[in-house]
């Protein structure tokens, strides 16, 4: 575990973004609410998912709260990732549409960890992400034996996250500094990407605090 930071500014290496991460969970599964797919919407079980595809719908979901992740391993280490058997993928649909995604990792026996939960930006407010988190806690809960349901954020994912997370009936218990390279000086994200969070070429030390 590293050191806890000391009071005080610390100033961010060169090339690189500091967020601060909030972890959530569930220890019981919540009240099952009634949200209704929204008109011609269903959920997919996807077993066999196109890496290809699978980028490029975690790009339309992520790229403007700087989702990464799934962005720096090669093609090959991604079909690894996404078709483990610990992997469980579910994208809401319209037709041949993909509207989000909903992505699960069931590799331990009692808990599992909302890994990925977003939808795609045109349908923001339309009451989509209520009925896919419905769907994704009770497939977090179906399996015998589990206790606990997780999750993170961090602050430069969309600001209705969180509360979002809380309003599902997750509880914040802890909080991390999360330091990595600015993906759109490495060319993984365009360099418009998360226009809240500004991207600095040239970054100098900032002044010393009183």
């Amino acid at each position: 575990m590293q050191p806890p930071l000391a009071d005080g500014y610390h100033a961010v290496p060169p090339g690189k973004l500091a967020t601060v991460v909030t972890y959530l969970e569930m220890l019981a599964p919540p009240p099952r609410t009634a949200f209704a797919a929204p008109d011609g919407v269903r959920l997919a079980r996807v077993t066999d998912p196109d890496p290809d595809a699978y980028r490029a719908l975690f790009r339309q979901i992520g790229t403007d709260w700087m989702w990464t992740s799934r962005l720096v391993p090669d093609e090959a280490e991604l079909v690894t990732l996404i078709t483990a058997a610990d992997t469980e993928i579910y994208i809401p649909v319209r037709g041949d549409e993909a509207l989000g995604l909903l992505e699960l990792d069931v590799g331990s026996e009692n808990e599992t960890e909302l890994r990925y939960f977003g939808i795609v930006p045109e349908v923001v407010g339309g009451g989509l992400g209520r009925w896919l988190m419905q769907e994704g806690l009770a497939a977090a809960w179906r399996r015998p034996g589990v206790g606990r349901v997780f999750v993170h954020t961090c602050h430069f994912d969309s600001p209705q996250a969180l509360p979002f997370y809380i309003r599902a009936g997750f509880r914040p218990y802890a909080r991390a500094v999360e330091i990595f390279d600015d993906p759109r000086l490495a060319g993984r994200l365009p360099e418009t990407a998360s226009a809240q969070v500004p991207l600095i070429r040239d970054q100098r030390l900032p002044p010393p605090t009183a």
